[in-house]
C-alpha cells in the first residue's frame, strides 16, 4: 500500500464526500480589492532558506535528507483582501529549486482536500517527478492554504484528545451527523477560540485562497501562473482562472471538481462513485479464499454492516489503550477506495475486524485522520469543514436531513443505520455568507489551454465532473483508464509524458488521447 501523500491527500477529498457537510447558498464577492493598496504585498520578497523536510517525505527507512534541495519561507497576505491594512495572515511555502541554471519558472502546486498541506506535496511531486524534466525546468512550490498545516492562523477546533475520540467526525460527519442546534453552535466556538476568531474563520474560502496564489505568483517573480492541483485542487485552479486568466500560462487539473454542480448534487454523485468502489473492492475479496466481506459481492454491504455496525454501542478495544469505533471503522475503508494498491491492506484488515482484532482499521484511519504515531493529529479535517463552510452551499435542518438520507441511498456501505431525521447543516452558526458561487468558471474570456487529467474510474471525482471542467475552460481533456484517485504522480510513463509536453513547451495532446494505469 503506498502511504506517500498523493494517497493521503486523497483523504482530505473523503472527509469532503463523507465527512464535510457545512454547506451554503453562494454567491461570489461582487466587490474587488484597490489594486493600489495590495503592492506591498505584490511587491514581497520571499526569504527561501534551507530547512528539513517532512518526515513523510523521506524514503523509508531514512531519518535524513531528500534526495533534493528543500527550501522553506513565509508570505504575508491580507487576512480581508477588502481590507488590506487591516490583519495579516502567513502562508508557509516550500520550493524544491529547479535541477537547470535558468529554469522557465515555478510550477504552484496543492493536493487538494481542501485541507491538506501543499508544503509536503511539493516534496512528493518531486519525487514522483524525479526523473521527468519538469524538475529540470521549474521550481516546484508547494504552499499550505490559509487555514491549513503551517500557515498561520490555521484552523483549529479540537484538542488531540477531543480528536480521538471522534471529535472530528461528529462534528462535521454522516457517522453519525451533528443532532441539534446546540451542537453546531459549540462547533463553531470551539473553531473561532482556536482558530484566530470570528475574522479567521471568515475568510478560508477558495476565493480568498486564489488571491494568495496571485500574490504568490507575483512574489515568485511570474509574469503568468504555472500551476498543478489535485482534487480540491482543481477548484482552486478553476477559481484562479476566472478570477485572472490574464496571468494564467498553463493549469493542469487532475482529478477534476464539476463546476457545473453544487454542494448537493457533488456529494450525492461522489457518495454513488464510493460505493462503486465499495462494490470493486468487494469483488477483489470475493476472488480470495476466506473473504472476510463473504463470496458474493452483492451481499458485501450487509456483511460489511454486521462487522461495523456493533461498533457503534461496543467499540473494539485495541493497543495502546485505543479503540476502534464505527467511525475509525469506516475511515479506514474509506481510504483504501483511492486505489487498487490500497485494496489488499483494506481486505486484510477486515478479516482481522472480523477475528476481533481492530489495530489493522485503526492504522489505516491514522492515515486517513493524518494521526501521527506520537499520537498528535494535523488540522486537516477541521480545516476541511471550516473551508468548506465558506464554499458550500449551506441547508436548513429538512435540506440536511434528506441530504444525508441521499448520501446513504448513493452509498449505502457507510449507512450506520439510525435516524437522520434531526440532522443539522453544522455550518449554520457560521456568522457570514459563502463566498464561491455555483457554477462557478464557466464563460471566461482570455484563457489560454489548460489541462485536465481524469481516471476514468476516479471514485471521488466522477469523470464526467472532469468532461464538464475541461468543457467550461476551453481546454484539453485527457482521459486515463483505471481505478485510481489522480494521476499525475502515479509514475504512469504516459500521463508524466503528456504533462511535461504541456507544461514545458505548451503542447496540448489530442482530443482522443488517452493512457492506461
Amino acid at each position: 500500500m503506498r502511504t506517500h501523500r498523493g494517497l493521503k491527500a486523497g483523504a482530505a477529498v473523503a472527509a469532503m464526500v463523507l465527512l464535510a457537510s457545512c454547506s451554503q447558498n453562494a454567491t461570489p464577492e461582487d466587490s474587488e480589492p484597490d489594486a493600489g493598496s495590495l503592492d506591498k504585498f505584490y511587491s514581497q520578497q520571499l526569504n527561501f532558506e534551507d530547512c528539513a523536510p517532512p518526515a513523510s517525505n523521506l524514503p523509508p527507512g531514512e531519518t535524513g535528507e531528500l534526495p533534493m534541495e528543500y527550501q522553506c519561507a513565509r508570505m504575508d497576505v491580507p487576512l480581508d483582501y477588502m481590507n488590506p491594512e487591516g490583519e495579516t495572515a502567513e502562508i508557509a511555502l516550500s520550493r524544491i529549486p529547479a535541477r537547470s541554471a535558468d529554469p522557465i519558472g515555478s510550477i504552484v502546486l496543492n493536493p487538494g482536500g481542501p485541507g491538506f498541506s501543499g508544503t509536503e506535496f511539493a516534496a512528493t511531486t518531486a519525487g514522483a517527478w524525479a526523473q521527468s524534466d519538469i524538475t529540470d525546468r521549474f521550481d516546484l512550490v508547494g504552499f499550505d492554504p490559509r487555514g491549513v498545516g503551517a500557515s498561520t492562523p490555521a484552523v483549529s477546533c479540537f484538542d488531540d484528545d477531543e480528536r480521538e475520540a471522534d471529535a472530528i467526525s461528529a462534528a462535521i460527519s454522516v457517522l453519525p451527523h451533528a443532532m441539534s442546534e446546540a451542537a453546531t453552535r459549540e462547533f463553531y466556538e470551539n473553531c473561532a477560540t482556536g482558530s484566530g476568531g470570528e475574522n479567521a474563520l471568515a475568510h478560508l474560502g477558495t476565493r480568498d485562497v486564489a488571491r494568495d496564489m496571485d500574490v504568490m505568483r507575483a512574489a515568485l517573480g511570474d509574469d503568468e501562473l504555472t500551476y498543478a492541483g489535485a482534487s480540491y485542487g482543481t477548484r482552486l485552479g478553476a477559481v484562479y482562472a476566472e478570477m485572472f486568466p490574464e496571468n494564467v500560462r498553463a493549469l493542469v487539473l487532475d482529478g477534476a471538481m464539476d463546476p457545473l454542480a453544487g454542494t448537493k448534487e457533488r456529494r450525492i454523485q461522489q457518495a454513488g462513485g464510493m460505493q462503486r468502489a465499495f462494490d470493486e473492492l468487494a469483488k477483489f475479496c470475493a476472488a480470495q479464499l476466506d473473504c472476510a466481506l463473504g463470496p458474493d459481492p452483492a451481499q458485501a454491504t450487509e456483511v460489511f454492516h454486521s462487522l461495523v455496525r456493533p461498533l457503534i454501542d461496543a467499540p473494539l478495544p485495541a493497543a495502546d489503550g485505543r479503540e476502534l469505533t464505527f467511525t475509525k471503522a469506516i475511515g479506514g475503508v474509506v481510504l483504501g477506495l483511492y486505489s487498487q494498491e490500497a485494496w489488499q491492506p483494506v481486505v486484510m484488515s477486515l478479516a482481522q475486524l472480523r477475528d476481533g482484532r481492530g489495530d489493522p482499521l485503526i492504522a489505516l484511519n491514522d492515515i486517513y485522520q493524518d494521526r501521527s504515531a506520537d499520537g498528535t493529529y494535523a488540522n486537516t479535517l477541521e480545516a476541511t469543514g471550516a473551508i468548506n463552510c465558506i464554499d458550500e452551499e449551506r441547508h436548513s435542518p429538512a435540506q440536511e436531513s434528506a441530504l444525508i438520507r441521499a448520501v446513504f441511498d448513493a452509498s449505502p456501505f457507510v449507512d450506520f443505520g439510525q435516524s437522520v431525521e434531526s440532522a443539522r447543516d453544522t455550518c449554520e452558526q457560521w456568522p457570514v455568507e459563502p463566498t464561491l458561487g455555483y457554477p462557478y468558471a464557466t464563460e471566461i474570456e482570455g484563457l489560454p489551454d489548460t489541462l485536465t487529467v481524469s481516471v476514468t474510474g476516479d471514485a471521488l471525482t466522477p469523470h464526467q465532473g472532469a468532461i464538464n471542467l475541461a468543457d467550461a475552460l476551453g481546454g484539453s481533456l485527457l482521459t486515463v483508464e483505471g481505478e485510481q484517485h489522480g494521476s499525475i504522480i502515479a509514475g504512469n510513463a504516459c500521463v508524466d509524458d503528456i504533462v511535461a509536453d504541456y507544461l514545458i513547451d505548451l503542447v496540448m495532446p489530442s482530443d482522443d488521447s488517452r493512457c492506461v494505469l
